[in-house]
């Protein structure tokens, strides 16, 4: 069995996944390429997979004093107002004990609660080191200089790993670049009239989208925030760029007009950070001595919500099947086996809905809007888009790799 392990990337999934290897007796060291480890991205959705993780690490109660419990997601049309989606939490086949389904999380309270109990669980950190390959165990980093060899080598870097993308590539698979992703801001919880139990989107075909999702608050501020996000094809940025602020906030007030507030908090470009999206999923995430978790193993459009959330059930899985299976070729072959089904579902869930809600012409959200949305409100229809927002379709909690005496990690 491993007795050490190297983490490469120091988001959600990597610290979640250090802190319970620590927790099993293992070294675990997580090497970050910036100076000190800090969260990156914009606020998401914890779902009831990510919470469960966070259950597991005895972890749950300090990000939910730092989010926002959320109870539904719904979207309208710009020009008639009329709900064209409109999910409850409250659908759900088995609602958690506690109440909270959801959760609206800014990464930097997700980052420090992980972080905080790393450090206290004895959880090692290299920092200001960008590492671009790896194999044998060994972790070579741009500047070509290689490190000693651990056990296991688990890359946790994101979606545009080096480790993963060669692992794509001799796999024989690839990269497709997304024509639309999104500007994000974090600004200010506004208040009244927006919902702060709900994420909420106002649609204009599917060539605008406008979100609020709230988010809690930062661990070092009581100050309540959201995440502002507008869609846009990163091929476009320039053109909006040149275009000017002013232009930009009159056409978002003119598809939603309570955010005018809103826009005010937001001075400049420099305010506003574009995403690009990509899609891959590696047809085996893993390799000799090499395992591969959240979105290096699998990135696609956050339409669904679940890229957090997925990469916490790869963590709990992987650290599992190390925990159970004493031979590390078996193990990784049990983590791939058990991630493989609900891996593809959602990938492929999120390839099919994101040209509804992001795309040029008027089919596919007119089919959104007239056929999609009355779909949605027939009587056995909620369970289902409830069941599929949360994550839980295929759950693999309920698969051969969850056992019921499993225990919970005590947080230090």
């Amino acid at each position: 069995m491993p007795g050490t392990v190297a983490v490469v990337g120091a988001g959600p999934t990597g610290l979640a996944l250090a802190l319970m290897l620590a927790h099993q007796g293992r070294r675990v060291v997580v090497h970050e390429r910036f100076d000190e480890p800090r969260p990156i991205g914009a606020g998401f959705m914890l779902q009831p997979t990510g919470l469960h993780v966070l259950d597991r690490l005895g972890l749950t109660n300090r990000v939910k004093a730092l989010g926002q419990p959320l109870e539904h997601i719904f979207g309208r049309e710009a020009r008639r107002r009329r709900v064209v989606l409109d999910v409850s939490y409250a659908d759900l086949k088995s609602p958690r004990p506690d109440g909270v389904n959801a959760l609206g999380v800014h990464r930097a309270a997700i980052f420090q609660v992980l972080y905080d109990a790393c450090l206290a669980g004895g959880v090692a950190f290299e920092t200001n080191r960008e590492i671009a390959a790896a194999a044998d165990g060994r972790l070579t980093d741009a500047n070509g200089l290689t490190g000693p060899a651990f056990d296991l080598v688990v890359d946790a870097s994101g979606a545009r790993s080096p480790i993963a993308r060669d692992l794509l590539v001799r796999q024989g698979g690839r990269r497709h670049e997304l024509a639309w992703g999104a500007l994000w801001a974090t600004v200010p919880w506004p208040g009244d009239p927006f919902d702060a139990m709900g994420l909420e989107q106002v649609y204009r075909g599917a060539s605008r989208m406008i979100g609020i999702l709230p988010v809690g608050a930062r661990p070092d501020s009581p100050d309540r925030l959201a995440t502002f996000f507008w869609s846009l094809k990163p091929a476009d940025h320039d053109y909006w760029l040149r275009a000017g602020m002013e232009r930009w906030k009159a056409e978002v007030r003119g598809l939603w007009p309570e955010v005018a507030g809103l826009l005010e908090t937001i001075p400049d470009p420099g305010a506003l950070t574009l995403a690009r999206y990509g899609h891959h999923t590696l047809p085996l995430p893993v390799a000799d001595r090499l395992a591969v978790v959240g979105d290096a193993a699998h990135s696609t459009s956050p339409q669904l919500g679940q890229g957090v959330n997925m990469g916490l059930l790869d963590a709990l899985t992987l650290a599992e099947a190390l925990d159970t299976h004493a031979d590390l070729d078996e193990a990784l072959a049990v983590y791939a086996r058990i991630r493989r089904w609900h891996v593809r579902l959602y990938q492929g869930l999120s390839m099919g809905f994101t040209p509804f809600y992001q795309a040029d012409g008027q089919a596919l959200p007119w089919v959104r809007d007239h056929v999609l949305g009355r779909l949605a409100r027939l009587p056995f229809a909620a369970r289902i888009l409830a069941a599929t927002v949360s994550g839980v379709l295929l759950d693999p909690r309920q698969g051969p790799g969850e056992r019921d005496d499993y225990p919970v990690l005590k947080a230090p």
